[in-house]
């Protein structure tokens, strides 16, 4: 694993809050096709000069990096939540009262 890599940020045109981090100037044709067929068409969020230390919003530089030297790719996808269920369900009780 390098100590720092320059990546490029890209989000789902097919599935929202999901994110690929991949190293900058990868080709998309290189990455496995079940990944692109899921992902959908890339759209470029950003690009950013990655460390093991760095902290972003739902992972680690180490993991994106760890994930980078071992496979090419990260895959960040939305958390799971069952707080919305939970929610309407309270809602729906507090009207019923």
């Amino acid at each position: 694993m390098k100590d720092r890599e320059f990546v490029s940020v890209f989000r789902s045109s097919k599935k929202s809050d999901t994110y690929l981090y991949v190293r900058r100037g990868q080709k998309w044709e290189d990455l496995p096709e079940a990944l692109r067929s899921i992902f959908g068409k890339p759209v470029h969020a950003m690009d950013l000069l990655l460390s093991p230390d760095k902290q972003l919003a739902r992972t680690s530089g180490q993991e994106v990096l760890a994930a980078l030297a071992d496979k090419d790719f990260f895959l960040q996808m939305p958390e799971e939540t069952e707080t919305y269920i939970v929610d309407f369900r309270h809602k729906a009780e507090q009207r019923s009262e």
